[in-house]
């Protein structure tokens, strides 16, 4: 069951992270998979961790039509920086992972921009790192009711 609620709480995120949005709206979307993964990187490294990252990452690559692999090395990584500072920062205070995830979610976004620029002729613009500060008002809204989850299910 508890294998279950974490598979389903990463299949939303995918869900919400492909949901069309208003061209305005668009450039502000949290980059839920990468929080969800977070989360339950935080809570669980021994069952959530980088190669859940890294097929959630391949899913993300084809339901987004962008080059295979590229958000599967963005995730994969960010998650193994989360993976092996896990026990400190599941101890800060919700403001301060928040701050965390800024920093996790530019990363990506950056790992994400520098791959495509190889591999395609794409620019970067301001509006471009808005995900990074929305995912981490987001943050404080998710992490409560994913606990709660985990609560609610006995999910250990």
């Amino acid at each position: 069951m508890s294998s279950l609620v974490i598979a389903l709480s990463l299949l939303v995120a995918m869900v919400m992270a492909i949901l069309p949005l208003p061209l305005g709206i668009d450039a502000f979307r949290p980059d839920w998979v990468l929080l969800v993964i977070f989360y339950w990187t935080l809570a669980l490294p021994h069952r959530v961790s980088v190669g859940i990252a890294w097929l959630c990452g391949m899913m993300i690559d084809i339901m987004l039509g962008s080059t295979l692999g590229v958000h599967a090395l963005a995730l994969t990584l960010v998650t193994y920086v989360a993976t092996m500072n896990f026990q400190r920062v599941r101890n800060f205070p919700v403001w301060q992972q928040a701050g965390v995830v800024v920093i996790l979610v530019a990363a990506k976004l950056l790992l994400v921009f520098w791959v495509e620029h190889l591999t395609n002729d794409v620019v970067i613009t301001g509006r471009y790192f808005w995900p990074a500060l929305t995912s981490a008002a987001m943050w404080f809204w998710l992490f409560p009711l994913l606990r709660r989850l985990r609560r609610r299910f006995r999910i250990r």
